[in-house]
């Protein structure tokens, strides 16, 4: 299919269409779904493109199953029908699918690391940390970070998350000591500086026909990624580009 939507100043590539499922690359500082700020978010966006395609009057059912923090970029994945997002919802509750991200972190990881935390989010503030020890409320959290290139005191790292906690990934990397460069929440991040976190990877079982489906999604070489354009080049072609990238006959 290749389709990339235009929506205001956002370019959305859909990089998969059927019945049942709708995948997309989310582009950064565009909301998940709709939030205070009142501005246009991709969950709406995405069932005004269902709407015009189909031609279907009136309220589009698109089953929102994972998120992806505001500034954060990358594959995401929608349910088009109520059985799949009931399969999928639980298929990203039990993480049986694989969900990787990469990340440019301040300083140098040098070997893998396995990072579990006690997170609290502040409900007020949206603020998530990690929590004191037996303190209520908190909520376990694990990942595993796996460093591919250090370049001028940065590391470009792949990360497989093990829990779906708020903001886990940039929380435990800065409790670490390794903020994520461009992070204005929990890290040394400046205004225009763009966060360095990217859903790059997403592997998961088609809800209805029971067949992995693998995409993939390159961040921008802007910011800190420009700095690591060899690894992340060799990253993606040995993944071939997402599978598969065009429009499924309705079942």
């Amino acid at each position: 299919m290749d389709e990339i939507l235009h929506a205001g100043k956002y370019e959305i590539p859909v990089l998969y269409l059927d019945n049942h499922l709708l995948v997309v690359v989310k582009p950064p500082n565009l909301p998940t779904q709709a939030d205070r700020s009142g501005d246009d978010d991709l969950l709406s966006i995405l069932k005004r493109y269902i709407g015009e395609r189909y031609n279907k009057p009136g309220a589009v059912y698109l089953g929102l199953v994972h998120r992806l923090d505001r500034p954060v970029g990358g594959v995401m994945v929608f349910a088009r029908t109520s059985k799949a997002a009931s399969r999928l919802s639980e298929t990203f509750r039990t993480h049986e699918q694989d969900r990787r991200y990469l990340a440019v972190t301040e300083g140098e990881i040098a070997s893998e690391m396995t990072l579990e935390d006690d997170l609290i989010k502040d409900g007020r503030t949206g603020m998530v940390r990690v929590a004191k020890s037996g303190e209520s409320g908190a909520k376990h959290a694990k990942l595993i970070t796996r460093p591919v290139a250090v370049r001028q005191g940065l590391t470009l790292t792949e990360v497989q998350l093990y829990t779906g906690r708020a903001h886990q990934i940039r929380v435990q990397h800065a409790h670490a000591g390794h903020p994520l460069w461009g992070d204005l929440r929990y890290g040394h991040g400046t205004p225009g500086h763009q966060i360095a976190l990217w859903a790059a990877f997403l592997s998961l079982e088609h809800p209805t026909r029971h067949e992995r489906l693998d995409f993939a999604s390159a961040p921008p070489a802007q910011g800190a990624w420009k700095l690591f354009q060899p690894e992340i080049g060799k990253m993606f072609a040995r993944t071939g580009g997402p599978s598969p990238a065009k429009e499924q006959r309705e079942e």
